[in-house]
């Protein structure tokens, strides 16, 4: 069974900011180390490519700012 990466967006990200924009917030079944703290979605794309990774992106409310359960 192939690891899973999830990952969100950043949440202090304005538009046109030409940061990168996502966060990895967890690795599951897979020993894999992040010496970054933000990424590009390509490099996310590149990882789980690499490594046979599902990426997951995780949802959030932009209401209250808090993650949906």
């Amino acid at each position: 069974m192939a690891g899973k990466i999830f990952y969100r967006e950043r949440r202090k990200v304005e538009k046109g900011e030409e940061k990168p924009r996502y966060a990895v917030a967890a690795v599951y079944e897979m020993e894999l180390q992040f010496v970054s703290e933000h990424f590009r979605k390509s490099e996310l794309e590149e990882i789980a490519a690499a490594t046979g990774a599902e990426l997951v992106l995780l949802t959030n409310d932009r209401k209250t700012k808090k993650h949906v359960d």
